[in-house]
């Protein structure tokens, strides 16, 4: 019979053994769990198609799969975005290609085009929206969305069209995307404004005083800072993830730590991003982690830019809950887990809706 002492010292040897085993093989060690915490996704495109610039509809066996997914991978719900410059743009081999710019007016046609696309699509599939970023909480049924427009083109440098994207429920703005525009510069392309621009600057203003989420993804380092320099509110970075070798695929998307820093100092969360930049699932847990290093546990999150990712290492909502599993095997507590999970989701869109700086 073995002792306690060599019994303990068994299980912790399995438990290193798993530590080494690829996170998306641990599914079958997995054990059924009660009624998890908030999941939440700062970024995803379900039902979006790239190649096709438009949502799929109802009868798409694809879509329907996802939203199954989503069920199954327990999510609560998450911020669903337009993309404002997707007839600008195309994928390539090692990314995105700019391919046009906008004929003034153009680019709120194709909001309106998507978002009605997207409300046909999620009604007909029974998901509903929210407009409050208060009300996420771990009984809301899920999965259900808030409306986010990926890249500040669609607003044709008229400021008053802000508030009537607030009025068709829109709770999130990403001031850049890939094409450049007139709101800030991007990690991708080159300097125009040094910075935020003086149109992006009123943007700001505006979404801060409506109570929108600023989403400084895709944004340059100084953008950035100038974002952090100006908000009332706290501000997310959706999708992305700490700067390895610079000849990974897509690394000018990384961020380095000083970036990281400037989102969490405004109260922020950054959304970790499992795209090709990690070379597999288990090294995209060992990204979080290192987030959490530089940044500290209140202000990481998960953006999976489902399903519209470039070659990623989470391709299905059923691996959710995989990722809480590889980082309780990391070692972190199960509050540290559901934090980043949406605990920190949570708090970071409360905290924005009650800095809203409007009366009334």
């Amino acid at each position: 019979m073995h002792s306690r002492k060599q019994f303990l010292k068994n299980i912790g040897t399995i438990a290193a053994g798993l530590s080494w085993l690829p996170v998306d093989r641990l599914a079958g060690f997995s054990r059924p769990s009660p009624k998890k915490s908030i999941y939440f996704d700062f970024h995803c495109h379900p039902g979006w198609s790239f190649a096709e610039h438009k949502f799929a509809n109802n009868s798409d066996t694809m879509l329907t799969q996802t939203v199954s997914d989503m069920k199954k991978g327990q999510l609560t719900g998450g911020f669903l975005a337009l993309v404002a410059d997707a007839p600008l743009i195309k994928p390539g081999p090692n990314g995105i290609i700019i391919t046009r710019k906008y004929a003034p007016g153009d680019g709120w046609t194709e909001y309106k085009r998507q978002l009605k696309g997207l409300k046909e699509v999620f009604t007909s599939l029974s998901i509903p929206f929210s407009t409050d970023l208060s009300n996420l909480n771990a009984e809301q049924e899920g999965p259900f969305g808030y409306i986010a427009v990926e890249g500040g083109d669609f607003l044709d440098d008229q400021l008053n069209r802000i508030e009537e994207a607030y009025q068709d429920g829109v709770r999130s703005i990403q001031l850049v995307h890939y094409a450049p525009n007139n709101l800030g510069d991007l990690q991708t392309s080159g300097t125009t404004f040094n910075g935020l621009s003086s149109f992006g600057k009123n943007v700001v203003k505006k979404m801060n005083e409506l109570g929108m989420a600023i989403d400084v993804a895709h944004a340059s380092f100084q953008t950035t800072k100038d974002v952090a320099s100006l908000t009332q509110s706290p501000i997310i970075l959706s999708h992305s993830i700490l700067q390895m070798e610079s000849d990974r695929p897509i690394a000018l998307r990384a961020i380095s730590k000083e970036h990281a820093k400037v989102v969490a100092d405004t109260g922020g969360v950054i959304g970790a991003w499992p795209s090709g930049f990690n070379k597999s699932f288990a090294e995209y847990v060992d990204n979080i982690q290192r987030l959490v290093d530089v940044v500290g546990i209140d202000h990481v999150g998960i953006g999976t830019d489902m399903s519209a990712n470039f070659k990623p290492v989470m391709s299905s909502y059923i691996q959710f809950p995989q990722v809480a599993e590889g980082l309780t095997l990391k070692g972190l507590t199960g509050e540290e887990v559901a934090k980043i999970m949406g605990g920190n989701a949570k708090t970071v869109l409360e905290n924005i809706a009650k800095s809203r700086t409007k009366k009334g």
